[in-house]
């Protein structure tokens, strides 16, 4: 899996990217993976207020429909409208095209509440080794 280390990671499997004083947000590679094959994207209306851990979408696969946590609070400046076309942009470069939204920073101090890349991954282990303990 791939963890960019310029990126801010949620334990809800989201991420932040900074580009010029805004955030743009994603799901993570291990969210897509855990997913399977993304069907459907609904994001919220360009100009929405959104507040850190409200729901900022879903994403609906074959397996199941996922809500999509805010990591940071925002207003929307624009969502991904190529996600209606083709959802599978997140499975395919979930860092990269399958962005979800890009947002005007509301506390940039929320940003300290989120992982690097390496605390991320170690998040991951520790979680598939839970799994493992109880599966």
């Amino acid at each position: 899996m791939e963890f960019p280390e310029d990126l801010y990671y949620s334990k809800e499997h989201t991420w932040v990217r900074l580009a010029a004083g805004k955030a743009v947000i994603g799901v993570t590679d291990y969210a897509q993976k855990e997913l399977g094959a993304i069907v459907f994207a609904e994001l919220p209306e360009d100009g929405a207020d959104i507040e850190k851990n409200e729901i900022l979408g879903s994403l609906e696969s074959s397996k199941t429909v996922a809500e999509v946590s805010a990591p940071i609070s925002g207003q929307v400046l624009k969502s991904n409208r190529d996600l209606e076309e083709d959802p599978s942009l997140i499975n395919d470069d979930p860092y990269g095209n399958g962005w979800l939204v890009a947002m005007e920073i509301d506390d940039p101090d929320e940003l300290e509440g989120l992982l690097n890349s390496v605390e991320y991954e170690n998040y991951l282990e520790k979680m598939d080794a839970k799994k493992e303990v109880k599966g």
